[in-house]
């Protein structure tokens, strides 16, 4: 290859040559320094040389950046390094992934949980659904903010004091404490956040960047293991089957009737409550007696619509395109039911049930008919548990209504239930 003596001038006048893609004007101080210019007009100091027995080739920069000098030490530097052997691709490589290791740590050190918390909830969470993200929200606000009803200001979440520290300064010691305060106000709020924290640092665990900050076992560790409080999960959060006539009698006479049918639905069906909050009215076939149900495990299914129920929903208005609609707002379906339940629970004197637990009520009260486990579950809409179930069984619309009547019939005695059938069969 030819080669000349590489000055400002002639650098400056080289071109790539005619019918090219790219050529080389090769120096002859630093035989592995060369000009390469391409037919676009861009030209930059290249080093090459053989590693190994083959052409090996790195780019420097452009020519109007590095002065002839400073390309030639380069060249020279780069020459040295094939001598001994070494790639310098792998050199600047390692150098790059040091610098962006080191980059990190910095910002590492610096980034406050809230940070990282608002990055985990932005992240891709395929199976969390409205309610859950809520929660998420809730459990973190930091508070002060005036509320959509009331004139009282939110309060802060259980976690608002531990985001507000560097994601470094969060360790077990820092986390006992924080459970160990939260706990002696409000222990369920305070364990299910760290439920949800624990899952926060595990994902921060597995972060680029957060990675280098957070200290894994920071909400898994024994002193706070042991300061935990327990899941509040009864086993008696069901109705019994004595309570039913207390239940229904206090139930039933809710003024507002989008609230009253929603929880006899709950009952009735055994259909998680947010799934059941949103039934629209295009799922809701009264001439083929059945609902669609939007499912977290199937996407959708189709349960049957029993007499009563179907009485009840249709002397609902139609003002809304949610079955239970909300009475302020046309786009809106009901919400705050939880304080409508506890007071006609209280009204009937009975203990206290969650909506989840009028779910549960459904399964449980579906022993005393000893119906098939796997029919309730398919009501329900469980996961299958057994092989046969989860591949072989799927029972047809009219087999679950056969058994799903036959329940409703029996809660609707036990609940001392007068009720004339209406039209919409």
């Amino acid at each position: 290859m030819a080669r000349v003596n590489l000055t400002a001038s002639r650098v400056a006048d080289y071109q790539c040559e005619p019918g090219k893609t790219q050529s080389f004007l090769w120096d002859t101080k630093s035989h592995c320094l060369a000009v390469r210019a391409t037919r676009n007009g861009a030209k930059a100091y290249v080093c090459q040389a053989k590693l190994h027995g083959k052409d090996i080739r790195i780019t420097l920069g452009a020519t109007e950046v590095w002065t002839i000098g400073d390309a030639r030490e380069a060249a020279n530097r780069f020459k040295v390094t094939v001598d001994q052997g070494v790639d310098p691709r792998v050199v600047a490589a390692e150098a790059r992934s040091a610098a962006q290791a080191a980059s990190a740590e910095k910002v590492a050190e610096k980034v406050i949980a809230r940070i990282a918390w608002d990055d985990y909830l932005n992240a891709p969470h395929p199976k969390w659904g409205k309610t859950h993200r809520r929660d998420h929200e809730i459990a973190a606000q930091e508070g002060g903010e005036k509320p959509k009803r009331g004139k009282t200001l939110t309060k802060p979440g259980p976690l608002a004091s531990l985001l507000a520290l560097p994601l470094r300064d969060v360790t077990s010691e820092v986390v006992s404490a924080w459970l160990q305060k939260e706990s002696a106000s409000r222990p369920t709020a305070a364990g299910n956040s760290l439920r949800k924290f624990r899952t926060f640092v595990n994902w921060c665990a597995e972060h680029p960047v957060y990675k280098k900050a957070v200290h894994s076992d920071c909400a898994t560790a024994k002193l706070v293991r042991e300061l935990a409080p327990p899941k509040n999960t009864k086993e008696d959060d069901a109705l019994q089957k004595e309570q039913l006539a207390a239940w229904f009698k206090q139930v039933r006479a809710i003024q507002n009737p989008a609230l009253s049918a929603y929880l006899q639905g709950l009952l009735l069906t055994g259909a998680r409550r947010t799934k059941w909050q949103v039934l629209k009215w295009t799922d809701v076939d009264f001439k083929g007696k059945k609902l669609t149900i939007r499912d977290k495990v199937e996407g959708l299914r189709t349960i049957p619509l029993t007499p009563y129920l179907a009485s009840v929903l249709d002397a609902l208005p139609r003002e809304t395109k949610y079955v239970f609609g909300s009475a302020s707002s046309r786009e809106k379906h009901v919400i705050g039911v939880s304080k409508p339940h506890a007071k006609a629970l209280r009204d009937a004197e009975l203990p206290h049930v969650s909506l989840h637990g009028l779910r549960r009520s459904f399964a449980t009260l579906s022993e005393w008919l000893e119906l098939p486990v796997g029919v309730v579950a398919q009501i329900q809409g469980h996961k299958p548990s057994a092989v046969a179930e989860k591949h072989y069984k799927r029972r047809p619309i009219d087999l679950l209504r056969m058994h799903h009547e036959k329940l409703e019939t029996w809660m609707l005695t036990q609940g001392k239930v007068a009720w004339t059938a209406r039209a919409a069969d």
